[in-house]
């Protein structure tokens, strides 16, 4: 039964995560990115805590992805069914994005082939003014 141990002395491939503080940080530090965002959009004094904010998460992100790292190739600590469900957890959030964007589509082509009363049964709406699709939307494409 030793041949199933990791050096930790674990009878499975799981990695049990130390407990960290960046989950702690990341929080407070996006909260306050929120609030120097509001800020800052209502015309305030935001814009010292929504760039020091945004500045503290960044670094936050990479002290945190220095500490996976670490725990994947000094410590060991990814093993093959660590990876694997690495793997599967990237997957799935690709394919969630993916079924965002259908949904999402889905339901601007059902409202704009099948208008509703509400809106005057016409699409776009009446009173909604609407982009030359040959000028700005154009060059955001080009731009991404």
């Amino acid at each position: 039964m030793s041949y199933l141990k990791n050096h930790n002395n674990q009878l499975h491939g799981f990695h049990i995560v130390d407990p960290s503080p960046w989950p702690f940080f990341s929080a407070f530090s996006a909260l306050f990115t929120f609030f120097g965002g509001v800020l800052y959009m209502h015309g305030y004094a935001g814009n010292f805590i929504l760039f020091f904010s945004l500045l503290t998460l960044i670094f936050i992100a990479s002290f945190w992805w220095r500490d996976v790292v670490r725990e994947a190739t000094f410590e060991g600590q990814h093993t093959f069914v660590v990876i694997q469900g690495l793997r599967l957890g990237v997957l799935l959030f690709i394919l969630s994005e993916i079924m965002f964007f259908f949904a999402f589509f889905w339901a601007f082509f059902h409202s704009s082939f099948n208008p509703s009363p509400f809106i005057g049964g016409v699409w776009p709406p009446i009173y909604i003014s609407v982009l030359d699709p040959w000028r700005i939307p154009l060059l955001n494409t080009i731009l991404l």
